[in-house]
């Protein structure tokens, strides 16, 4: 009996070593992700500095824009009129009184620069001016 219990043992040992890393297997596993058409815009200034009222040309300044998209998906981008408008007008007021205002335009290209001018010759009281513009990329 004794013998037979010993030889079972050591059928036992032989044979769980035997599978020990001498059998692999493989599978093929679908790894997916999906990438949708997005693009981002942060927000830029345009600071035109001192405007002389005087001055026979315009002031023109610029920003930039910076606009992420993702690969193969292109945008416009595009500013409202600002929150100191006057019908298509775009105007900053100014900081004190709230009474004056200066207007200005805005261009922008696809290299990601917006363009300003304040246009020559205003009657401008002696005032620091101010708007906001919210831009918008469309993709």
């Amino acid at each position: 009996m004794k013998r037979t219990v010993l030889f079972l043992a050591l059928s036992l040992i032989v044979a769980t070593s035997a599978f020990a890393g001498s059998a692999s297997t493989t599978n093929t596993n679908n790894i997916t992700a999906t990438v949708s058409a997005k693009c981002t815009i942060g927000a830029f200034s345009i600071a035109f500095g001192s405007y002389d009222p005087f001055a026979a040309a315009p002031l023109d300044q610029s920003g930039t824009v910076t606009i992420n998209c993702t690969k193969g998906t292109s945008g416009t981008v595009s500013f409202d009129l600002g929150v100191n408008a006057s019908g298509a007008i775009r105007r900053m007021k100014d900081t004190g009184a709230g009474t004056n205002f200066l207007t200005f335009s805005k261009d922008t290209a696809l290299t990601a620069t917006a363009y300003g001018r304040v246009a020559a010759g205003q009657d401008a009281a002696v005032m620091s001016y101010h708007d906001t513009l919210v831009a918008t990329v469309n993709f």
